[in-house]
């Protein structure tokens, strides 16, 4: 695959208002020590059922014989923070051996690190690169995160990673764009971003606090499906552009944002075979191919009826609507069997379109 994002834990030092995960917050005493032993056990299994080869077939760069280049794909490990300290020392640095261990002497891996950055040292910076990290991804630099100066935190990273022997590396739609034909790249690499205005994520997924704090500005022209971190070209799990999302216990999605329901477990059973299983099904194919407003075509949902169901009201009353939220009244009425969703507005039995 080319990329595989981890959610490896969901303890957070923050509890951010733009935040797409409720449950990415403080933990503390009992509560933590049983979600750190619950993550622990999981992430053996998970890592053990991933790929044997984390390679894909770049289609985006045929060589001239017509055959496809085999690439070194990436597997990043995200929290919650993970570089607090309960975290990294029990969970991210035995995955990153284990991941090294795994692919080093079998088309290799690209281990990236994501986190908001705040909590990065010198000595954290050391650890990492002694773990085999090859990119470390800092997320944090927007007005969402208390207590960070964007432009302070880059500059102040910056020095530190370059005096790491680390290379910037810009952030673009694909992986196959941090990597132009002909370019020859010296790692490992850093680089930055946030939820700012105009950046990929700046709208703000309808998922978590961003929606229940009415923030997310999304509207139905912003298909994330198609975006990446998205659901697009997940089943193409053997060439460019195949990416999935892993939450701590090893359920499975097509997209960061994250379906109602997920795919399968793969501390259970392996990645690809979790895949292969849902190749072929039209709703899975449609979120494949990023066009979310035909997931149900074959179910009986034509494209207006899902535009349709794409409308929630919102705590305010305010009618809010994009595709994520068609596709979780997908989920709920249709592939989970279950009531239509409901206002989110808190304690309402009301229907969102009431």
């Amino acid at each position: 695959m080319e990329a595989i994002y981890y959610v490896m834990s969901w303890i957070c030092h923050r509890k951010c208002e733009h935040c797409y995960e409720s449950r990415f917050k403080p933990y503390y005493g009992e509560e933590q020590a049983r979600l750190i032993s619950e993550m622990t056990s999981a992430f053996p299994k998970i890592i053990a059922n991933l790929p044997e080869r984390m390679t894909y077939f770049d289609l985006a760069d045929p060589l001239p014989d017509g055959s496809l280049p085999e690439k070194r794909g990436r597997v990043i490990l995200s929290g919650g923070e993970i570089l607090l300290k309960q975290v990294r020392e029990v969970m991210l640095y035995p995955a990153m051996e284990m991941l090294y261990d795994k692919y080093h002497n079998n088309g290799g891996v690209e281990i990236t690190v994501q986190t908001t950055g705040d909590l990065v040292t010198a000595q954290i910076v050391e650890e990492l690169l002694e773990h085999h990290v090859g990119h470390i991804n800092v997320s944090g630099l927007d007005h969402h995160h208390d207590g960070i100066d964007p432009e302070k935190l880059q500059e102040k990273l910056t020095r530190l990673f370059e005096a790491h022997g680390m290379t910037q590396r810009e952030q673009t739609q694909t992986q196959s764009q941090f990597r132009p034909r002909g370019t020859i790249e010296k790692g490992p690499f850093f680089n930055f971003y946030g939820a700012v205005p105009g950046s990929w994520i700046g709208e703000l997924w309808p998922r978590g606090r961003a929606i229940e704090n009415e923030i997310s500005t999304a509207t139905l022209k912003e298909n994330f499906c198609a975006r990446r971190s998205g659901g697009i070209d997940f089943l193409q799990y053997r060439h460019s552009g195949s990416k999935v999302s892993i939450e701590p216990n090893g359920n499975v999605y097509p997209c960061c944002a994250k379906t109602k329901a997920p795919l399968g477990c793969v501390a259970d059973e392996p990645l690809e075979a979790i895949l292969a299983r849902h190749v072929g099904n039209p709703v899975y194919e449609a979120i494949s191919m990023g066009r979310p407003e035909r997931m149900g075509v074959s179910h009986g949902w034509s494209v207006e009826k899902f535009i349709e169901k794409s409308i929630v009201r919102l705590p305010s009353g305010k009618l809010y609507q994009n595709f994520c939220v068609g596709c979780d009244r997908f989920h709920e009425e249709v592939l989970m069997n279950r009531p239509p969703l409901v206002s989110i507005q808190r304690g309402s039995e009301k229907s969102a379109r009431s």
